[in-house]
C-alpha cells in the first residue's frame, strides 16, 4: 500500500515542473532591450554561481529552472527575430542550423526532466525464510566469443550466494560449439543451443525461456562477471513487490575503453557510461521508466510471458523489452550498485560498431513503437523513453554544428539574421547557463566538454545509420560486439579518423579565412565582429575534432586478461620450507598477480601457494603460482591453477568480492576548466607522440 507521503513525493516533481514551465514560458517571451537582456543574463548567471555551491535538490532545481528560462529566451529570440529568407541556399542553411538548435534544446529539457529527482534506490532485504526465495534461471548468451572470456562469467554465476537447489545456470550457445558443450558438462551447468540464429540474442533468450521454468531470470552478457552477492542484493525488491518486472544494475567495465586508453584519462575522467548508469537510470527509476540494458539484470518470467518474451522487432531487444513490459503496467527498479564487471570495447572501431547497433535499435523503436503513442505509459515514462531514443539522433546535429560557421566563412551566407552583438548577448548566457547547470547536476558522473568529444568521434559513422533506420526501420541486423581482443602495437587507425581529419583540414582553412576576413574588414565593425564570432566558433570546433582524432590513435594492449588494481591481504607459503609470508596484492588478473611482500622471498624460490580468505563473501583460495619476477619486496606471479576449483577460486577472489567494483564512482566533482585542461593535455600528447615522435608530457 502506497503511503500518503510517498504519493506526495511522487506528485511534487510533476507540480513543480508544470508550474515552473508555465512561469518560464511566460517570462521567456518578454521583449526587452539589449541592455536589459545583458543585465538579466548577468544577474541570472551570478545567482546561478551562488546557488551552484549549495547542496541538496532545491539548488539543482533552481539552476534547472534558470537554465530553461535563459535557453527559452534564446530559442524564442531565434524563432521570432533571426529568420530571414534570402534565397534557397541561405534558407536551407538557416533552417538546418535552427533544426539542430531546436533538437539540442529539446534534449536539454528532457535531460533536465530525467535528472531533476534521481531516486537512488537502496537494497531491499530478502525474507529470512529461504523457502520463500524464488527459483532463478541464469542466462549467459554467447555466439562467437572466445571460451576464455565466457569461462569467468559461468564460474562466477555458479558460485553466487543462493540456495543451490534454486540456482540454475544455463550457457546459451548460439555458436553451437562442441568445446562449449564440453566445458558446460565439465563444470556442471546446463548447455542450451538451437538449430538456427533467428532474432539473434533475443531469439537465443526466448528459446531458453521455453526450456526453463524459474520464476525469475537473471541475464548476463558472456563477459559480464557477477559478484557472489548479486542475487541476494537485487531480488529483495522482486520478492517485496510482485509487480516489479525488472531490477537493473549498472554495467561496469573493468578494462579500459578506447577513450580512457588512447587519451590516457583513466582515473582522471569518468568513463562515458558512468553518466547513464550513475545518474540517468536513477532518474528514470523515479518515473518508473528504468531501461533494461541487456545484462546485469533480473526479470520476472510472468512479465516476460505477458509480452511473449524478449522483444524481437528491433536490434535493441533490451530497451524495447522493458518498454513493452511497462506498457503492460509492470513496474521497474534500478539499483545503483556495481554488482558485475565486464569488458569494454578495445578499439574505436569496435566502439563505433557497438554504438551503431544501439543507435539503429533505438531509432527503430522510435519508429515502430513510439513511446509518445499507444497506451499504458505515464507521462514521465513517455518522456524518459523519448529522451533515450532522441539522444541517438545526435550525429546529425553534431555534424551541423561542426560545419555551420562555414556557411558564412566559406559561402558568404548569413544564417543567423542578427548582429554579432545580439547573437552574443543571447547565445553566450544560454551556453554558459546550461554548462554550469549540467556541471552541477552531472557532478562526478561526466565532466564538461567530454560529451562533445564522444559524439564527434563517432558522429560521421552513425549519421547514415540513423537516417536509414528512421526512413527504413526494418533494415539492419544485430551485430555482436567482439570482446577480449588484443592490440599488438601502437597505430593510428586511419580508417576511423579519416573523416575527422578531413573535417580538421576544412576547419583550418575556415579559420584562415576568418583571420583574413578580420584583417580585411577591421574598419567595418559589423563584418569584423561577424568574422571574429565565426572564427571563435571554428576554433572551438577544431579543439573538439582534434580530440576526436586523438581517440583514433590506438595504444598497445597486449593482455587478454586486464590487470585490475586491488589491495588485498594474502599469505604466500613456501611449500618446501613450510614458511608463510604476509603480502598485499597490487593488482590481479586471471593470469597472475603482483604482490608487495612484507619481506623478500628466498632467491631460489620458484613456486609458492597463495592463500586468501574473505569471510564476508565466503571466499577461500589456496592456489599455486610461479614467481616470474622479483625485485626486492615486489613480486610478480603467474597462476598455475590445475583444477576447475583452482580457477573458480581465482575468479571469486578477483571478481566475486562484494566490493570488487565499489570504486567505479570515485571521481571528484566536475570543474569545467580542469576538464578543458585534461582535454588539451590529451591533444598535446597526441601531437608529441604521432607528429613530433617525442615523449608525452606527464
Amino acid at each position: 500500500m502506497t503511503s500518503h507521503t510517498e504519493r506526495t513525493s511522487r506528485v511534487l516533481p510533476y507540480v513543480l515542473i508544470i508550474i515552473g514551465t508555465l512561469l518560464v514560458l511566460v517570462a521567456s517571451q518578454a521583449v526587452i532591450s539589449s541592455r536589459a537582456q545583458i543585465f538579466l543574463s548577468v544577474s541570472v548567471l551570478l545567482f546561478a554561481l551562488f546557488v551552484r555551491k549549495k547542496s541538496g535538490y532545491l539548488p539543482s532545481l533552481l539552476m534547472i529552472g534558470l537554465s530553461i528560462f535563459i535557453s527559452l529566451r534564446y530559442i524564442f529570440w531565434r524563432l521570432l527575430h533571426t529568420l530571414a529568407f534570402e534565397g534557397w541556399l541561405q534558407s536551407t542553411l538557416m533552417l538546418t542550423l535552427l533544426f539542430a538548435e531546436t533538437y539540442s534544446w529539446i534534449i536539454l529539457f528532457l535531460g533536465y526532466m530525467q535528472l531533476s529527482w534521481p531516486l537512488n534506490r537502496k537494497e531491499c532485504s530478502l525474507p529470512e525464510d529461504q523457502t520463500l526465495w524464488p527459483h532463478v534461471d541464469v542466462f549467459i548468451p554467447t555466439y562467437n566469443e572466445d571460451l576464455d572470456v565466457v569461462r569467468n562469467t559461468v564460474l562466477a554465476a555458479m558460485t553466487m550466494d543462493w540456495p543451490k537447489d534454486k540456482l540454475h545456470v544455463h550457457l546459451l550457445d548460439d555458436g553451437r560449439r562442441p568445446v562449449f558443450q564440453a566445458f558446460a558438462q565439465d563444470v556442471g551447468v546446463n548447455y542450451i543451443t538451437r538449430p538456427n540464429n533467428a532474432h539473434a540474442k533475443a531469439g537465443n533468450l526466448n528459446h531458453a525461456l521455453e526450456q526453463t521454468q524459474g520464476e525469475l531470470v537473471a541475464v548476463f552478457d558472456c563477459d559480464h562477471i557477477p559478484v557472489k552477492s548479486f542475487l541476494v542484493r537485487t531480488i529483495g525488491w522482486m520478492v517485496l513487490n510482485p509487480r516489479i518486472s525488472l531490477v537493473q544494475t549498472p554495467q561496469h567495465f573493468y578494462s579500459l575503453d578506447p577513450f580512457q586508453r588512447n587519451l590516457d584519462t583513466y582515473g582522471h575522467i569518468p568513463p562515458e557510461s558512468n553518466l547513464f548508469y550513475g545518474l540517468v537510470q536513477p532518474g528514470n527509476d523515479f518515473w518508473n521508466a528504468t531501461l533494461f540494458c541487456g545484462s546485469g539484470a533480473i526479470l520476472r518470467r510472468k512479465a516476460l510471458e505477458s509480452i511473449h518474451g524478449f522483444a524481437v522487432e528491433t536490434v535493441t531487444e533490451d530497451a524495447h523489452t522493458s518498454l513493452k513490459m511497462q506498457r503492460k503496467g509492470w513496474e521497474s527498479a534500478y539499483l545503483r550498485e556495481t554488482l558485475a564487471g565486464g569488458l569494454a570495447t578495445e578499439s574505436l572501431a569496435l566502439h563505433v560498431g557497438q554504438r551503431i547497433r544501439w543507435a539503429r535499435g533505438m531509432v527503430q523503436i522510435f519508429r515502430l513503437d513510439n513511446p509518445l503513442l499507444g497506451r499504458g505509459l505515464s507521462l514521465g515514462q513517455r518522456l524518459c523513453y523519448l529522451s533515450a531514443m532522441l539522444h541517438f539522433f545526435f550525429p546529425i546535429p553534431r555534424l551541423i554544428f561542426l560545419i555551420a560557421p562555414l556557411a558564412f566563412l566559406c559561402l558568404g551566407q548569413n544564417i543567423i539574421y542578427a548582429t554579432p552583438e545580439a547573437v552574443m548577448i543571447y547565445a553566450i548566457p544560454h551556453l554558459l547557463q546550461s554548462l554550469m547547470t549540467q556541471s552541477r547536476i552531472q557532478g562526478r558522473w561526466r565532466y564538461s566538454i567530454w560529451n562533445y568529444v564522444y559524439e564527434t568521434s563517432i558522429a560521421i559513422f552513425l549519421a547514415p545509420v540513423v537516417l536509414v533506420a528512421f526512413f527504413a526501420p526494418s533494415r539492419g541486423k544485430f551485430n555482436v560486439t567482439a570482446k577480449g581482443g588484443l592490440i599488438t602495437r601502437n597505430f593510428l587507425d586511419t580508417r576511423m579518423v579519416r573523416p575527422n581529419v578531413i573535417m580538421c583540414c576544412i576547419l583550418v582553412v575556415a579559420a584562415i579565412v576568418g583571420v583574413v576576413g578580420m584583417v580585411m574588414y577591421r574598419a567595418n565593425p559589423v563584418l569584423f565582429q561577424t568574422y571574429a564570432m565565426n572564427l571563435l566558433w571554428v576554433l572551438a570546433n577544431l579543439l573538439i575534432v582534434l580530440a576526436a582524432i586523438t581517440v583514433g590513435y590506438e595504444r598497445k594492449q597486449n593482455r587478454r586478461a586486464p590487470r585490475i588494481p586491488a589491495q588485498l591481504a594474502v599469505s604466500v607459503t613456501d611449500p618446501l620450507r613450510q614458511k608463510c609470508y604476509a603480502a598485499t596484492t597490487v593488482d590481479l588478473s586471471k593470469g597472475g598477480a603482483s604482490l608487495r611482500m612484507s619481506e623478500p622471498l628466498p632467491a631460489d624460490l620458484e613456486v609458492v601457494n597463495v592463500e586468501y580468505s574473505n569471510p564476508h563473501d565466503k571466499i577461500t583460495m589456496n592456489v599455486p603460482a610461479q614467481i616470474i619476477n622479483q625485485q626486492g619486496t615486489f613480486v610478480r606471479l603467474e597462476w598455475r591453477n590445475r583444477t576447475i576449483q583452482d580457477e573458480t577460486s581465482i575468479v571469486e577472489m578477483i571478481f566475486g568480492r562484494s566490493d570488487a567494483w565499489s570504486h567505479w564512482s570515485d571521481y571528484s566533482k566536475d570543474k569545467p576548466l580542469h576538464s578543458l585542461n585534461l582535454l588539451a593535455r590529451g591533444i598535446i600528447n597526441f601531437m608529441l607522440i604521432v607528429v613530433l615522435r617525442r615523449r608525452p608530457i606527464g
